[in-house]
């Protein structure tokens, strides 16, 4: 069952992120084409937030929760959620230096990582 929320969740959130990154090009046009993209990492942020304090420090619901909200529909709508979710996560328990190191981590070893895929498909 768990898998099936996941699945079902997830591709509920991947056509969410579609659909606002198509409003948001239309709207907006490419003048600054990361603007959905930026949108939608931040309103992931919020949400991931807002549904992880709701499920973990106010309320008791079922563990499946977690899986079909978090795990499902805003791992489909964005993993930068999850990213930005953890560092506060680190930094809240006292680990501002672990903090800082997954975002500083992430963001250069993420672009290196980028550069060098885009590298090799060019070969």
């Amino acid at each position: 069952m768990k898998y099936l929320l996941i699945l079902l969740c997830g591709g509920a959130g991947s056509l969410a992120r579609y659909l606002a990154s198509t409003a948001i090009a239309t709207r907006f046009g490419a003048r600054f084409p990361v603007v959905g993209t930026m949108t939608i990492n931040i309103t992931g942020c919020f949400v991931i937030g807002l549904v992880m304090t709701l499920l973990t420090e106010r309320l008791q619901p079922h563990p499946y929760w977690r899986l079909a909200l978090v795990v499902g529909f805003l791992g489909g709508y964005t993993t930068f959620s999850s990213f930005e979710w953890e560092t506060y996560s680190a930094v809240r328990q006292g680990g501002f230096w672990i903090g800082l190191a997954n975002v500083v981590g992430s963001v250069v070893f993420g672009y290196a990582a980028v550069w060098l895929g885009a590298l090799l498909a060019r070969r």
